[in-house]
């Protein structure tokens, strides 16, 4: 099965990384093993799908790293015995599946092979996606809710009474969340804004 060629691996555990490539080491996926996103962050590879060990803000820190570079690769996350509430989470967080940790090389296979079909799916959608909450998370509170108007087709006064804040406010927290945005025009946030999900 040559579906996935290029595994990259993050786990700072050694002992659970090592058997994970053992586990692998008998297909034909190539794992390259890291310890946390930061190292991946120096040496980024051309392609891939990441399996990475479901750790406090682990997935969070990986598409942060991911939007700066401009490269979406699938997100597999994985941990022992994970609690439903854990594996809905990383989903949310921005992960395409979920494994738990001890698994047979032929389920494991198997699962990479079923989310790398799924990945394809969402390709660039995703990556647009990622890139999107990147920009909208630089925001401040203030600012996202500008947005939500703006993106609502409301006027600047409309969302000023919203908000309890004069139209010159909202003009000003406008321009900023262009700016921050990289946006040169409205049209260009509320896309941006439908991206991220902010609004439907």
């Amino acid at each position: 099965m040559d579906v996935i060629s290029n595994l990259i691996l993050i786990d700072s555990d050694m002992r659970r990384r090592a058997a994970i490539s053992h586990v692998l080491s008998s297909s034909n996926i190539h794992v390259e093993p890291f310890e946390h996103v930061a190292e991946l962050a120096s040496s980024w590879p051309r392609s891939g799908v990441v399996l990475i060990h479901d750790e406090p803000g682990a997935i969070e820190e990986l598409i942060e790293s991911m939007a700066r570079q401009g490269e979406w690769f699938p997100i597999i996350a994985f941990s022992e015995q994970p609690a439903a509430q854990r594996i809905v989470q990383a989903v949310l967080d921005g992960a395409i599946d979920y494994i738990a940790w001890p698994i047979s090389p032929e389920e494991l296979t198997d699962n990479l092979s079923r989310a790398i079909t799924r990945a394809e799916s969402l390709g660039n959608a995703k990556l647009r996606e990622v890139m999107a909450r990147a920009r909208v998370d630089r925001l401040t509170r203030r600012e996202r809710e500008v947005l939500g108007g703006v993106a609502s087709g409301l006027s600047n006064r409309l969302i000023g009474e919203k908000l309890s804040i004069s139209p010159r406010t909202v003009e000003i927290h406008r321009a900023n969340m262009l700016n921050k945005l990289g946006a040169n025009h409205t049209s260009d946030a509320i896309r941006i804004a439908i991206e991220a999900s902010l609004v439907n």
